[in-house]
């Protein structure tokens, strides 16, 4: 059984290059060629989402979509305990939604071209004026009807706990005007955790939250805000059964 595991794992790492390049040049054909509009080309993320999570043993869980009205757009806001939660969210969030990205991403040949049509948002993670400036152009895109995928810790968790959140996903659903939606995944970590290649079998659970209304607060209550999202993304954890943070006093970092 440990061989086949085994076997298993190495076939998702060798599969996931040339599927992510064949799905990218998917998107730049359908966009490009034949005029699709981007909202229809995430059947194709969508796909890469669900194969590599199939390919690996893993079985995917969503509850909560009842909160959720299919005619407004959204921030996802989800903790961050693997890679596979990427693909659990592409594969199987049945809202349509784009990931942000770092901007480093998309100086990559074909496939940053297939993320910039599909409607994927890059954002500047460094401090000062740049990164003002992504955030800006970010928030536009979202308050002109584009739902996204964000994780407020900024990284994956080194050891499943809940980390604190950045203020900076904060600023970006105060200025697009647009609710917070908390997500809860468990799971993931025992499939893939941060430092580790080859990942095993399992079942990931998405459990989505009621929206958090952004409209009352200002820039000055960003804190506030991170700290009432951190405390709903953890109240799901809970519910799922996972410890979800060390120390409930440090909610949000002071990074950006």
């Amino acid at each position: 059984m440990r061989a086949v595991r085994f076997l298993q794992s190495i076939f998702v790492l060798v599969l996931a290059p040339p599927l992510t390049f064949l799905v990218s040049i998917l998107a730049i054909v359908a966009v490009a060629v034949f005029r699709v509009r981007p909202s229809k080309v995430q059947v194709f993320p969508r796909f890469w989402g669900r194969i590599l999570c199939r390919a690996s043993g893993v079985s995917v869980t969503l509850h909560g979509l009842e909160n959720l009205d299919h005619d407004k757009h959204y921030i996802f806001a989800a903790n961050h305990q693997s890679q596979f939660d990427i693909f659990a969210l592409q594969g199987y969030l049945a809202h349509d939604c784009r990931f942000l990205a770092k901007q480093e991403l998309f100086r990559i040949p074909f496939f940053g071209t297939g993320m910039r049509l599909a409607g994927y948002i890059p954002v500047d993670r460094a401090h000062g004026r740049q990164a003002l400036k992504s955030l800006e152009a970010a928030a536009k895109r979202i308050a002109a009807g584009t739902s996204v995928i964000l994780f407020p810790e900024g990284t994956r968790s080194p050891d499943g706990i809940l980390q604190p959140f950045k203020a900076g996903g904060m600023v970006l659903a105060i200025k697009a005007g647009v609710p917070l939606v908390p997500v809860g995944i468990t799971g993931s970590f025992a499939i893939l955790p941060k430092g580790r290649w080859l990942a095993r079998p399992g079942r990931i659970r998405i459990r989505i939250g009621q929206p958090i209304e952004t409209r009352d607060y200002d820039l000055k209550q960003k804190k506030e805000l991170a700290d009432r999202l951190h405390d709903e993304v953890a109240r799901l954890l809970v519910e799922e059964g996972t410890k979800p943070q060390r120390n409930i006093e440090h909610r949000t970092s002071n990074v950006e």
